[in-house]
């Protein structure tokens, strides 16, 4: 069976983190520096983004990029500091 297209998993796993953590739209969008229409483009998998612009949503949320693409639950806002990662998924020394 093929796996789905990384847009439509990027789009599920955003707007389920995103209402997790009870973000708006407009208000997602803000913590990523990013427009509210398009947060909603990247949701419908309208959007293909650039890897920076994962690795922004990816730490707005806690989660890494691969969490973000991958077909597996995220595990939400743990993750990202539990992996060691800051930002821009570069390891933290400890």
């Amino acid at each position: 069976m093929p796996s789905r297209n990384p847009n439509e998993i990027l789009a599920k796993n955003l707007k389920k983190l995103r209402k997790a953590h009870g973000w708006s739209q407009e208000k997602f969008g803000a913590e990523c520096n990013l427009h509210r229409t398009y947060i909603g483009a990247i949701e419908r998998g309208e959007r293909n983004v650039t890897l920076n612009t994962l690795l922004d949503i990816a730490s707005a949320l806690g989660v890494s990029a691969a969490e973000l693409i991958s077909e597996s639950e995220p595990r939400g806002k743990a993750s990202a500091g539990s992996a060691g990662q800051d930002r821009k998924g570069h390891k933290q020394a400890r």
